[in-house]
């Protein structure tokens, strides 16, 4: 469990095609979170697993995970490139507080940058063809690569949302990075979808 508040922005040192899916190197940068193997970190907003340790040429300390083809297949994983800047976030421990909202690292899908607008708030509208906008509810809460956001506008028929960005956000975080056309890892809330799922599960019996 995460809560969608960016602890670090690490980058990608290396990605390799392998017989069970992609292997990930990432550089944590200067973040001071010392993890065990096996432990959970969020990499814009995708769970992964920590695998391996190693020790880049210059002593600087290299994460290593496994992404399996599922995971490959409903995120943005397949895409990053070396030095690509990524958001990072450990799993919350007992006791942490809630900043954001709560986000389970379990991506549903990947969204597309339509338009990102600067004139005067910073605002970024985001497609989500194919995905089920009955999870997307005004002034609702969402995780995008990671981040947890509120919805400030959205269209059904037309398949799009609108997030606002404040300075905070885009000084702590890889989304002032993201253009048009871009792909970025959407997660919706999970108590939403619940809800969604419940009402829908007790429609279908009566």
């Amino acid at each position: 469990m995460f809560t969608g508040i960016v602890q670090a922005i690490g980058t990608v040192h290396s990605t390799l095609k392998t017989d069970y899916g992609l292997r990930i190197t990432i550089n944590p940068g200067d973040w001071d979170h010392q993890p065990k193997l096996g432990d959970s970190i969020a990499h814009n907003g995708c769970c992964l697993t920590l695998v391996a340790i190693e020790d880049a040429p210059d002593g600087s300390p290299l994460w290593i995970y496994d992404a399996i083809p599922e995971t490959i297949m409903k995120t943005t994983i397949g895409t990053w490139t070396k030095g690509q800047r990524i958001n990072l976030e450990r799993s919350l421990r007992m006791g942490d507080g809630l900043d954001g909202h709560q986000v389970q690292g379990h991506i549903d899908g990947v969204g597309t940058i339509l338009s990102v607008s600067t004139a005067d708030e910073y605002r970024v509208r985001i497609g989500l063809a194919g995905f089920n906008m009955k999870w997307m509810i005004p002034k609702g809460s969402i995780a995008i690569d990671g981040v947890s956001l509120t919805i400030a506008d959205l269209n059904p028929d037309e398949q799009w949302i609108e997030v606002t960005l404040i300075p905070e956000t885009l000084e702590r975080t890889n989304l002032k990075d993201r253009t048009g056309a871009d792909g970025v890892n959407i997660e919706a809330d999970a108590t939403v979808k619940t809800i969604v799922h419940t009402i829908e599960q007790m429609k279908s019996h009566i």
